[in-house]
């Protein structure tokens, strides 16, 4: 952090050069000889791609993550997760609270920024609060989890598996330890796993902002602020509606054979999951066409701002629907919950929605150029990666070291932010003061 402040970096510079450490690190970690178990061989590439999908809390693997990698291997990935879900700034903070150092206004500052905070003040008390609950719902997961893993694994290997896919779920990482590419398939019908993995994956994706108001408001929703309703009614709305839908568009393909509640929980999770989590109960590549975009869509969107979870965010597909029906009604703003969304808002949502959409297009386009692989493979790879989802049809393993590239980048993009990495990148301390004369244009 000192380093980073004698350069004069902005306060999103500093957060976007943060996450290149925490990766460049995880990436010189992840290629010591003991970190891979032994007769198997980890490429600096390899190592890279592993190292953002776990600081971007993404989950796509180019290697096992269960079998490839040893036991110290294995940390350093579960480190890179909790770090990449709490944000940089988080644990900077924490470090300087811990060994009681002075925390100045400028690390005060970018902490804002990195969690998407309105305001400075009680900034270290609301990441005392990120902490504390983070530890005690990451631990209730862990507990949860190994009451079915210890049985199957053994007391030692059945925790530390409950631990870690526990803050796997909670930071929205979706890496796991099953072995052979599995995910939790063996787990789609047990109501525990899947409800719990649920419940620690909504839970790190609404937003550390969400919780502190949920807190100070005692749960009442009317006395919410208006960003914290927006996010629990679009998170419901999103993980039932994409439910539905996947239960339908699956009726006479996964779904066949498989009773009714397991059909339910099954579609539930895949919903849940599909907004940033990475986790899956079955095989995407099976999915139907339809199924497909349905996930697609819901990786676009991801979780909801100052989160653990990727996306688009939930805030901002909403200000866009409900400009869009003020639109079509001739109305003049868009309300919602009894309040009106300014056109900053609006302004801001557009761009965000279209650089990532833009970023997608462009990121599928070179793949699809690289190789001669699938449309919508790769599509639903390029969605997976830029909204750090970790979701794949399989193609993961078959990309070219051009193509890992690429998806490294939206990775990368999808956690900092595709607006806040161009800031980064372009960011001037000034704007000169000269407007362009207006001219109106035909829309539509």
């Amino acid at each position: 952090m000192h380093v980073l402040k004698k350069i004069k970096l902005s306060n999103l510079q500093i957060v976007a050069a943060g996450c290149f450490l925490v990766v460049l690190t995880g990436t010189l970690l992840l290629m010591l000889p003991f970190a891979t178990v032994e007769g198997a061989e980890t490429s600096l590439l390899d190592a890279l791609f592993t190292s953002v999908s776990a600081s971007c809390v993404t989950g796509l693997v180019v290697q096992d993550t269960g079998t490839h990698w040893t036991l110290f291997g294995q940390l350093v990935i579960l480190a890179l997760i909790q770090i990449g879900g709490l944000g940089f700034m988080t644990i900077s903070l924490s470090f300087l609270l811990l060994t009681r150092r002075k925390i100045g206004l400028r690390h005060r500052e970018v902490m804002v920024e990195s969690i998407n905070a309105s305001q400075i003040g009680g900034i270290v008390r609301l990441t005392k609060k990120i902490l504390i609950v983070t530890a005690v719902v990451e631990g209730i997961g862990a507990l949860l989890l190994s009451i079915r893993f210890v049985p199957r694994f053994g007391w030692g290997k059945g925790l530390y598996f409950g631990i870690f896919h526990s803050i796997s779920a909670f930071c929205n990482a979706g890496f796991d330890l099953m072995g052979n590419y599995a995910s939790i398939v063996d787990y789609a019908a047990d109501p525990l796993v899947n409800f719990t993995l649920m419940g620690l994956i909504t839970i790190g994706g609404l937003g550390f902002l969400v919780w502190e108001d949920l807190w100070q408001k005692k749960w009442r929703f009317h006395r919410l602020r208006l960003q914290s309703k927006i996010v629990l009614f679009a998170s419901v709305l999103l993980t039932v509606g994409g439910g539905l839908l996947l239960l339908l568009l699956e009726s006479n393909n996964l779904n066949v054979g498989m009773g009714s509640g397991e059909r339910v929980l099954t579609a539930l999770f895949q919903s849940c999951t599909a907004r940033t989590a990475g986790f899956n109960s079955v095989d995407p590549a099976a999915m139907t066409a339809g199924s497909k975009l349905v996930m697609m869509a819901l990786m676009f969107i991801g979780g909801s701002p100052g989160s653990t979870a990727g996306g688009i965010k939930t805030t901002t597909i909403v200000v866009i629907l409900m400009y869009t029906l003020a639109g079509i009604r001739h109305e003049r703003g868009a309300n919602i919950f009894g309040r009106s969304l300014g056109e900053e808002e609006l302004h801001k949502a557009v761009y965000v929605f279209f650089v990532n959409l833009l970023f997608v297009l462009c990121g599928t386009i070179v793949v699809c150029g690289l190789q001669n692989l699938p449309l919508t493979d790769v599509l639903f790879e390029a969605f997976s990666a830029m909204g750090t989802v970790g979701i794949s049809t399989g193609i993961t393993r078959e990309l070219i070291p051009a193509s890992q590239l690429v998806i490294i980048f939206l990775m990368y993009c999808g956690r900092v932010g595709s607006i806040s990495f161009a800031v980064a990148l372009m960011e001037r301390k000034a704007t000169p003061p000269v407007t362009m004369p207006a001219e109106k244009i035909n829309i539509g």
